[in-house]
């Protein structure tokens, strides 16, 4: 029964009409730009649709249906190139020659007169007129809610179809339009979409009014965060990721697949396991294998491989095919060719990174130079006015030079907390580092490029594309720009940390040839410091509620997404008070 797609008139699946009557921009995100995230309320809907998905039954044509003919088929494809449309049925009944679609739902039937929201009746009513323009005779559609157990009958009457048929249409016409349609404005619908964290429509309209009201060059600078209706905006996604990521670091060790469970072997013996569930990606260090079975169930779960070598460079990524978003890597390539686009954004990412630098000092150095934040502070609106990306280039050095001859100043010194001569520090030097805290810089750089590339896949962009770094093979430019504005509040940070408080001694480093590099002992306890900054919880300067960097950097992709739509003006830098 299902007909064809043709590319004149891509057809619309009932369910996203569904969606388009509850949320025009969630239809969009869906259908346009292949989105989706599942929730407790999807995964309930699915077990709710484990009986009908299985396609049982057969479904005679209409002119052989007489009225002795009883029907109970499930999961019938339908489909129309007059309407534009297809759908999935859940289940046909018959009732003296007329066919009845049943569309299964989760909860219950809502207090109103129709008993039933008008997404669903839309939906019932599409799959109706499918089954019409099939030839069947179809006057009405049923919903049965499984919480209830309750049946609620929809007539098709002249006015559901017309609404039905109109919203078909407008439909169609935004998602050929290619703008997606703006955020519902405080609505209590968003708390419970699953779409939420991809949308952030709280986020997207603050700072669209903050735009509005102040002008571009108020949204381009950090700026205090503006209030819906005198209060933050709502944290609508969960402030962690309860889900950890796992790094598998020992030579000749490797990863395989028990049930739901990544066991980490070595010579054949499990030494250690993660489970599936719990796993947000997975790292190998150096010569450490895994199975087929492993890798097809991490990429069936859309889980990143990252591998790196021994030092911690990053080597390669294995993940399922590329995100379908392909609207938003079209819109990145386009923006990278436009040079005042990509001067626009270069501006925020290093006027963020000087700023988190200045704020670092000012709160950690001890006995700072004269002048040293004044210079910090010239520098970042130095950067914010610059007039091609060499000259930025120039201004981000120079801010560079003062921080880091004033780095060392935030360690410890005098009493029980002296460090270590081995952790001196002059100058930044790389490829290969000289010194212990040099070779710390670099691995936790290295890291936070790692988790930026991560989040930036997630989203869709390419992650070699950059605006501020210049495309090269290799260099995942995208990530080295998002993560301008992190490396003082993530990478930085934990270096001092780690030497303040004695977590890595200068045992935990090899020196040969002049570079230093950590021992396999002091990359673990790198790593877990890394983990704690990561999982740390910070109040968001722009939107006033608390969540973890980790999923800072996800919230600062989705921004950058939104500006290269064009629903907010400016990329806003992270940057902390």
């Amino acid at each position: 029964m299902s007909t064809p797609e043709t590319e004149a008139t891509p057809q619309i699946p009932a369910r996203m009409l569904n969606e388009f009557a509850y949320c025009p921009r969630l239809f969009y995100l869906e259908h346009v730009q292949q989105e989706f995230q599942h929730s407790a309320d999807t995964l309930d809907g699915r077990l709710v649709h484990r009986r009908v998905d299985k396609q049982e039954g057969r479904v005679p044509a209409a002119e052989d249906l007489g009225e002795q003919v009883r029907l109970h088929s499930r999961s019938v494809l339908v489909g129309s190139e007059a309407l534009g449309a297809t759908a999935r049925i859940d289940l046909i009944e018959t009732d003296e020659g007329r066919v009845i679609p049943v569309d299964y739902k989760r909860g219950k039937p809502p207090d109103v007169a129709e008993r039933a929201w008008e997404p669903e009746r839309v939906q019932i009513c599409l799959q109706g007129l499918l089954l019409r323009e099939n030839g069947y005779d179809c006057d009405e559609g049923a919903l049965y809610f499984a919480a209830a157990q309750e049946r609620v009958r929809v007539p098709f009457t002249d006015e559901l179809v017309g609404r039905t048929l109109a919203l078909l249409e407008e439909a169609r016409r935004v998602a050929q339009s290619g703008d997606i349609p703006p955020p519902l404005v405080n609505s209590p619908k968003c708390p419970r979409c699953s779409l939420v964290g991809i949308c952030l429509p709280d986020e997207t309209n603050l700072l669209r009014a903050t735009a509005e009201s102040e002008g571009k060059a108020a949204q381009a600078a950090c700026v205090e965060p503006r209030t819906r209706e005198g209060g933050a905006a709502r944290r609508l996604i969960p402030a962690r990721d309860d889900r950890l990521a796992v790094y598998v670091q020992g030579q000749g060790l490797s990863v395989g697949l028990k049930g739901e469970t990544l066991e980490i072997r070595d010579k054949g013996k499990a030494t250690s396991e993660a489970r599936l569930l719990d796993t947000s990606q997975l790292n190998l260090f150096g010569n450490v294998q895994l199975s087929a079975q492993a890798l097809r169930e991490l990429a069936a779960r859309e889980i990143p491989i990252l591998h790196l070598s021994y030092g911690g460079w990053l080597a390669a990524v294995t993940t399922p095919p590329p995100h379908k978003n392909i609207e938003l890597r079209r819109r990145q390539f386009a923006a990278a060719s436009d040079t005042a686009v990509c001067l626009r954004l270069a501006r925020a990412f290093v006027s963020g990174k000087i700023r988190n630098s200045r704020t670092l000092l000012r709160r950690n150095a001890r006995s700072l130079p004269d002048g040293t934040l004044y210079r910090l502070a010239f520098w970042r609106k130095r950067a914010e006015r610059e007039s091609s990306l060499e000259s930025l280039l120039g201004v981000e050095g120079t801010a560079a030079r003062d921080y880091f001859s004033n780095f060392a100043l935030m360690f410890k010194a005098g009493g029980g907390g002296e460090h270590s001569p081995a952790f001196d520090f002059n100058t930044r030097n790389r490829r290969p580092p000289r010194d212990p805290v040099n070779a710390l810089l670099s691995f936790l750089y290295s890291m936070l490029a790692k988790e930026m590339l991560v989040a930036l896949i997630g989203v869709g962009f390419d992650p070699y594309q950059g605006f501020y770094h210049q495309p090269r093979y290799g260099r995942p430019a995208l990530a080295l720009d998002l993560m301008e504005e992190f490396r003082p509040l993530v990478a930085d940070s934990v270096v001092i940390g780690l030497i303040n408080n004695g977590e890595v001694r200068p045992s935990d480093f090899i020196t040969r040839a002049g570079a230093a590099a950590l021992t396999e002992g002091g990359r673990r306890r790198v790593l877990e410091a890394f983990e704690r900054r990561l999982d740390t919880l910070v109040t968001h300067p722009r939107f006033g509620y608390q969540i973890s960097y980790r999923r800072v950097f996800e919230v600062q992709a989705r921004l950058l997404a939104r500006f290269l739509s064009g629903e907010i003006m400016a990329y806003p830098p992270f940057c902390t008070r």
